[in-house]
């Protein structure tokens, strides 16, 4: 054998003739595989290099390049988008997508992601059709409205809406509403790209309805009350209701929209929290259209919703824009199966995971979290404890933010009080699959059970084993 270690390596062609290679070619197709033993023998080359004289001769061998080539294979294939449990506590979390999908949602969407699908035909006729019918009478019937459609997002539908009815003209919002929502995304800069004038009235923590009156003129296109979102002003704080804008919008002829942001359709305060706006009534007060998010308390998929005054929805579908922000097959079935849901609110607790989530009795989550804490128990190092205790949830997504929701956790403790040792534990629980989403909180790693779903409470079992031995 040559005592130089970099002639013992292997060839390309030696390695695409072993029979791990004709399995990776079989898996990710030949270019692939090539590219990866390439990869591979060039950091075998760097090994024996940086070893010197007393390089192992064991780094060269085909076995070990082709265990690195598949592994190389195995990161570079895996998905990046990939399920997740989460035990944050933030029922809506935006990093982990927001709303957790229905079963019915599910199914919807396995139905028509499984052939072709009914998006723009009209079954009847057999003539094309507009995509968003799927959604319009059931949008219709659960907010009272004339008309509506759908688009990408709120964001989106704002920009459409203002785009439509005001473009070059002005439109009045007061101060104390020119929010800045997730990714610095900006209420006036939403409303620049509509091509609206911004037309400030008020202060940030009172604004009259003399103030709208004041600023209405021959210039005005649109009054917008917009949503505090994901903030309160608490104190010296007043504004008028939106039965009093759409009223003065009537006497001066101007349309009056309500950007409601989650768009409740169940009052909340069944749940114990503070009552969101809810779509219903804002189109009873007369408001000539209202947009909100299909991915917050609707619970489906992203999307922006909009309904309104039949004539206005249908200038606001004419609209060029309304194809560029337009959704898909895979958006409007899972949003017709979750508006379906609404349909039957005796049932919502049962069927709905937000509203499911919401429900939950703080008796059986002490039930689930003492069961996870006795098969964790004798798994633990010595060094670690783990014990059920109260905590604290949110909805998230800036719906009732300074408000939160009694919940349980499972406690996760390091007895020498240490966190970098959590911390590692929390980054292996990120790193697996499926990933899990955790907390740290003062000297513990928290895993709220509200956000956690009963079927993933074996997971969570085994995910935390793993973790703490990593």
């Amino acid at each position: 054998m040559t005592d130089n270690p970099l002639r013992q390596l292997p060839s390309v062609d030696a390695l695409l003739g072993r029979e791990e290679a004709r399995g990776l070619i079989e898996r990710f197709g030949r270019e692939s595989a090539v590219e990866a033993l390439r990869a591979a023998l060039d950091a075998a080359r760097r090994t024996i290099l940086a070893a010197g004289p007393d390089a192992d001769a064991a780094a060269v061998l085909s076995e070990t390049i082709l265990a690195h080539a598949g592994a190389f294979l195995e990161i570079r294939s895996a998905r990046t988008l990939r399920r997740a449990i989460n035990a944050t506590g933030i029922l809506m979390h935006s990093g982990l997508g927001r709303a957790l999908l229905s079963a019915d949602a599910r199914e919807a969407l396995d139905e028509a992601t499984h052939g072709y699908c009914t998006l723009a035909l009209d079954i009847d006729g057999g003539r094309r059709g507009p995509r968003d019918s799927h959604v319009d009478g059931l949008l219709r019937k659960l907010t009272g409205a004339e008309a509506a459609t759908i688009c990408n997002n709120n964001s989106a539908a704002t920009i459409l809406i203002l785009n439509t009815l005001a473009r070059g003209k002005e439109v009045i919002v007061s101060r104390g509403q020119l929010v800045e929502i997730g990714g610095s995304f900006r209420m006036p800069d939403v409303m620049a790209m509509s091509g609206a004038i911004l037309r400030e009235v008020g202060t940030t923590n009172k604004t009259h309805l003399r103030d709208y009156a004041d600023a209405a003129g021959p210039e005005t296109g649109a009054i917008l009350r917009v949503h505090h979102s994901n903030y309160r002003i608490l104190g010296f704080h007043s504004e008028p209701g939106i039965e009093e804008l759409a009223e003065l919008g009537r006497q001066r002829g101007i349309p009056v929209v309500d950007d409601l942001g989650s768009g409740a359709l169940v009052d909340l305060k069944a749940y114990g929290l503070e009552s969101e706006p809810l779509v219903r009534e804002s189109i009873a007060a007369g408001v000539d259209a209202a947009c909100f998010s299909g991915d917050k308390l609707i619970g489906g998929p992203q999307s922006g919703i909009i309904v309104g005054k039949a004539d206005i929805v249908a200038r606001i579908k004419k609209n060029p824009l309304a194809r560029a922000f337009r959704c898909g097959k895979l958006t409007l079935s899972a949003m017709e199966a979750t508006l379906r849901l609404f349909l039957a609110p005796d049932k919502l607790e049962e069927r709905h995971p937000l509203y499911r989530m919401l429900s939950l009795k703080l008796d059986d989550l002490e039930r689930r979290g003492q069961a996870i804490v006795t098969e964790l128990q004798p798994a633990l190092p010595a060094g670690m404890s783990v014990n059920v205790e109260d905590g604290e949830a949110q909805t998230g997504s800036g719906s009732v933010p300074v408000e939160t929701i009694p919940s349980k956790v499972v406690a996760l403790r390091l007895k020498s009080g240490e966190s970098a040792g959590l911390e590692a534990v929390a980054k292996a629980l990120r790193q697996g699959r499926p990933a899990v989403f955790t907390r740290i909180h003062k000297d513990a790693l928290l895993f709220d059970l509200r956000t956690i779903q009963p079927d993933e409470d074996q997971e969570i079992i085994e995910a935390i084993k793993m973790g703490v031995r990593s």
